[in-house]
């Protein structure tokens, strides 16, 4: 699985953070600058000491790449990278929250300055809310609540990408 290897990897490297916030803050960059380079996303992910192999190396750039062609593909096939279904409840709630604080990490450091108005304002105040969320999580209610929880950013982080390209489309005006 992905995401046990990248964590492996961020471990490995002796990162601060987990995958899934590594995750998040690729994901966040590259919905605000779809041009982004994997370099840029690296030097925030190592906090400017990028020292990986060239297979760990490899293994990030993937993700990447991965993360970016989603995102891109304007199919709503983006996935964010979690623990799987096998991995405690506990666990996921704290890998999503992780995930939310990266993806708004990622937005900050492309686009700290905006006023995020309409769907993606309201998108990323609920994501900013997630980030508080209850890591003490048990049963199949708990279960069901973040199974939703999921596809409601899943889908949301489309809405704030889409918002940005017709956002970053429009022309600019020119002064005189």
């Amino acid at each position: 699985m992905m995401y046990l290897t990248i964590d492996k990897v961020l471990e490995q490297t002796e990162a601060s953070i987990s995958a899934s916030e590594a995750h998040g803050i690729a994901t966040g960059m590259l919905c605000v600058d779809g041009s982004i380079t994997v370099d840029a996303w690296l030097q925030e992910v190592f906090a400017g000491d990028v020292n990986v192999t060239d297979i760990e190396r490899q293994q990030l750039v993937s993700l990447f790449e991965q993360t970016q062609e989603l995102l891109n593909s304007g199919a709503f096939v983006f996935e964010m990278l979690l623990p799987d279904d096998q991995t405690s409840l506990p666990v996921r709630v704290d890998a999503l929250r992780h995930w939310c604080l990266g993806y708004l990490s990622g937005v900050g450091f492309t686009r700290s300055n905006s006023d995020w108005s309409g769907d993606s304002g309201e998108m990323l105040k609920d994501i900013v809310e997630f980030t508080r969320v209850d890591e003490a999580a048990e049963g199949e209610e708990d279960e069901f609540a973040l199974a939703e929880l999921y596809e409601y950013i899943r889908v949301g982080i489309q809405v704030i990408r889409d918002d940005l390209l017709e956002i970053d489309s429009k022309p600019k005006p020119t002064l005189h």
